[in-house]
């Protein structure tokens, strides 16, 4: 039982996150230590976004503001005793692909972009006290890169106006490496499949080298560019409530108010930063069902609230999630297990601002994220 509530929990993760607070797009699990025996998966969920809006200027189309896009994750586990066992995880945890398209019905916001995105390794050592206690943690290497673009008359004209406008901004930062680490501890009651575990995830500091450019002056040198990635807290745990049926949820905190990016030029231009961005709690909760000995699946609900001002950087126009999973998983014999999962997503209402000033209203925005995970026991 407690081989099928481990797993069964894990299919309504299948499809990942598509769009979560800050630019969180797994919510960092690290499931695979809880595992039996040697176990090895590949995970890869696809994500097509559909968040557009409203001009304020014209009333017209800003155009669809997010790229679809793709999400990789990889894990090995393996038993070293009794007590001892090492993972190793890959994932892509952090994300964005805004992209405003130049239109004649979206003067404010348009050509305005974001691309950036984070890949980690993590060593997960956990140790077994006893049956019901363990401690896990390790350190993670994460790298990290961006290139962001502020076009569009809401971000004025030349860095010559007053205030100083800085449309046909665009920064570089180069791809840095970065430490950081994982502790947590986990309570366990295997007979009613009881487990509840905590995890704590360091923020990581990059130093970018770091290009800007204006569109009047041009480049105008190289700097570094200091950005930590956010701390978080994760608690997961699931629970037995009748033979084959699994209760399981999460709470995700990350410290998204901290991640701040503020390249040299940029902030003597307008004494301020590129972005801001509000902390998140992420919560989720749901059923994971074995129907036989080959076949589960799973349903769970996630929540975000939204915040009271629904004033956003155009960076991340959005606010708030309520999204549904759906996950179901075959077992082979020969210890081959896959998983598969869609993932429904509702994102809250927002408003892109600068200034202080509504750019854009976008409304009844949605994403839906195809996930496929293949596992194998050894």
């Amino acid at each position: 039982m407690k081989h099928l509530l481990t797993t069964a929990a894990a299919l309504a993760l299948t499809a990942g996150a598509a769009t979560a607070g800050g630019l969180d797009r797994t919510g960092q699990p690290i499931g695979v230590i809880f595992e039996d025996g040697n176990f090895a998966e590949f995970s890869l969920a696809a994500t097509s976004p559909s968040i557009d809006g409203n001009d304020i200027a014209t009333s017209g189309t800003t155009g669809e503001a997010a790229e679809d896009f793709i999400n990789i994750g990889m894990a090995i586990k393996t038993q070293i005793n009794d007590q001892l066992s090492f993972a190793l995880i890959y994932e892509q945890p952090f994300g964005s692909d805004i992209s405003y398209p130049v239109l004649a019905t979206s003067p404010l916001l348009g050509g305005t972009q974001a691309f950036a995105g984070a890949e980690s390794w993590t060593g997960l050592v956990r140790y077994e006290t006893s049956d019901r206690l363990s401690f896990h943690g390790g350190l993670r290497a994460q790298r990290a890169s961006g290139n962001i673009t502020l076009d569009g008359l809401a971000y004025g004209g030349t860095p010559l106006d007053t205030p100083p406008g800085v449309t046909g901004y665009n920064v570089t930062l180069d791809s840095d490496w970065a430490l950081g680490y994982v502790l947590g501890v986990a309570y366990e009651i295997p007979d009613i499949a009881l487990r509840v575990a905590l995890t704590y995830n360091s923020a990581i500091k990059h130093e970018f080298d770091t290009v800007e450019s204006f569109a009047v002056t041009g480049p105008v040198g190289s700097s570094v560019t200091s950005v930590d990635t956010p701390q978080s807290v994760n608690l997961d745990f699931q629970t037995g409530i009748a033979e084959g049926t699994l209760l399981f949820g999460s709470v995700r905190w990350a410290e998204w108010s901290a991640f701040k990016i503020d390249p040299t030029a940029f902030v003597q231009a307008t004494l301020g930063g590129l972005v801001d961005l509000e902390d998140s709690i992420t919560y989720t909760i749901g059923v994971g069902r074995r129907f036989n000995d080959n076949f589960a699946g799973s349903i769970s609900y996630t929540y975000e609230k939204a915040d009271d001002d629904d004033l956003v950087s155009p960076l991340a126009p959005t606010n708030g999630l309520n999204a549904i999973s759906i996950g179901a998983r075959y077992d082979m014999d020969n210890g081959t297990r896959i998983s598969g999962g869609v993932r429904f997503n509702q994102v809250g209402d927002a408003r892109p601002e600068t200034g202080d000033t509504a750019r854009a209203t976008f409304a009844d925005n949605t994403a839906v994220t195809f996930g496929v995970r293949i596992g194998y026991s050894f």
